[in-house]
Order: C-alpha cells, then structure tokens, then sequence
C-alpha cells in the first residue's frame, strides 16, 4: 500500500518523504525502523517543519506471522505506533494511522465503523495478536486526542491487494494464491469463507484523498464494493483463471479454525466523506496482479 500511496500522492503533485525499514535508491527515501525512536526523532529532525501529514502504515501483517514472530508485532505495531504518537504530540503533525479491519474480530453483523464503540467487547472479541495490536493503536491514538488534542484519522482496510506486494507465507490469500499458481505450488482453499477485495490503486486513491477533507477524530472502512463479495473459492477460480491453471494445485478444505467465516463491511462512511469509489473488478485486479507478479518474479 505504502507504494501505491506514495506514487498516487506524488502524481497528484504532493511533495513525499517516504520511510521503511529497507535500503532504497529511490528519491526523498530514509530508511527506518518504528520501533527505535532515536531513529524516527532523528527523521523527523532532519526535515523540522516539513511534514503537514504522516501516514503511518508501518506494521507486521498478518495473524500467523503475530503468532511466529510475535516480539516484531508488538514492538512494531505497538511501540512503534506509540513512538509516531509522541512524536506527534511533540510535533504537531496529523496523522493517518492505519489499522485494519481484523479489529471487528469475528462480529457477526454488518461492520461499521461505530461497532467498535457501542457493541460489548464480546461482539467484537479480536481473534489473534494482530487484530489485538491493530485495536490497541487505534486506543492509543484516541487517548493522545483527549490528552494532547492531536489529530488523527484512522482507516480500517479491507483485503487490499495487488502491485507490489510481494509474496510470503504470511500475506493475504490473493498473492499467495497467485505465487503458488504461476509457479505450479499446491496451495489450499478453505470453504464457507467469503471476503471483498479492494484493488491497492482503488485504496490509494481513497487514502490520497483523505488530506482533502480531513475530520479528526474519524474512522474509515475501505475496502471494494459490497457486491463483489465472493467466497474464497470464486477468489482461487479467478487466479486459476489468469494464470492459466486448472484445479489440480488446489486442496480444499472445510473452514479454517479461529478465522472469521464472513465479513460483510459497511463503506458508506468513506464513501460519503474520502470519495471511495472502488473501480478496479476482482477479476480484473487479479489479472492486473498476475501481470505484476510474472514480472516481478520472470515467470514466461
């Protein structure tokens, strides 16, 4: 996402400063790790009163990966996110901090953003350490408001997918699935599961857009249109479908333990105020993707 965002606020004629935990030759690029604040402070220092927005994307994904590498999520998506907050209580600058849609945990109704607030915990009970981490930013930033009066968006995304994302184990099933196609690797899909997907150039542009109108205090759901929700085997036949392949790769197995079986999200919110309007179909995406990834990975 960080990419994509960076390329869609430049192309729109923003100046960017981007950081990550990886050397880069690109322009106006530090690189950096959230979980050491000398680091940041040092950042930050270097381009005093540069900054009018931070979008803080910077976090370990996945809930597997919590599991395995536990001490870089808490470090990275807890520490690291209070870091970014002191050094905006001490700065001044908004933010647009980034959690997920994995906060809802295994809520059974439509998700809004004011499920979080006015259903018991019980509703909304997070179902491993990353939703946990991701909540417990999301508190973080409402605190330091209250506290300090600073001003943060928060924005939940839904499944984004697409250029870009390299594949690991640990990421969403659209790259996973992709990888394991194109380079004819057995992979396994869970049945009775049913997601949308959001295509990383829809997202960026809706995030891009949040300096245009920004609410402090506000929480977003983005994600792509609530009709192209599709079970998670439709998802794997559309992969199959632009790579080239049949089923023979695919086990498929009954739902996955300990992962929510249907999210249905409410966009209204981000519609209404950021302008989202998801473009880009799953079937087109995940032949845009493909694309991406035979090149990226020079796959004939």
């Amino acid at each position: 996402m960080g990419t994509n965002l960076v390329n869609e606020l430049e192309g729109r004629g923003h100046e960017v400063f981007a950081a990550d935990l990886l050397h880069n030759n690109r322009d106006n690029y530090q690189r950096c790790d959230v979980r050491n604040y000398r680091q940041l402070e040092r950042l930050f220092e270097e381009h005093e009163d540069k900054f009018d927005y931070v979008y803080h994307l910077a976090a370990e994904y996945g809930r597997w990966n919590g599991e395995a590498y536990y001490e870089n999520l808490w470090q990275t998506n807890v520490i690291g996110s209070k870091h970014m907050i002191r050094l905006q209580e001490k700065l001044g600058f908004r933010m647009i901090f980034f959690s997920s849609a994995e906060v809802y945990g295994d809520y059974t109704g439509k998700m809004s953003e004011d499920v979080m607030v006015k259903n018991p915990i019980k509703d909304t009970y997070q179902m491993n350490d990353y939703a946990i981490t991701k909540w417990a930013g999301e508190l973080m930033c409402m605190n330091s408001a209250t506290m300090f009066g600073t001003e943060t968006v928060r924005v939940r995304p839904v499944n984004c997918y697409g250029p870009h994302e390299e594949y690991s184990p640990y990421k969403g099933f659209i790259p996973i699935f992709i990888y394991k196609a194109l380079h004819n690797q057995p992979y396994t899909v869970y049945k009775g599961h049913k997601r949308i997907i959001d295509y990383v150039g829809d997202t960026a542009f809706t995030f891009a857009n949040i300096v245009d109108n920004f609410i402090p205090g506000e929480v977003y759901n983005v994600g792509g249109r609530t009709e192209w929700e599709k079970d998670i085997k439709e998802y794997s036949d559309l992969v199959l479908e632009a790579v080239g392949k049949d089923d023979s790769l695919v086990t498929y197995e009954q739902a996955e333990e300990f992962t929510t079986q249907v999210k249905t999200i409410d966009f209204s919110k981000a519609i209404k105020d950021l302008k989202h309007t998801p473009k880009v179909d799953p079937a087109e995406g995940i032949k845009k993707t493909v694309e991406w990834m035979k090149w990226f990975y020079r796959v004939k």
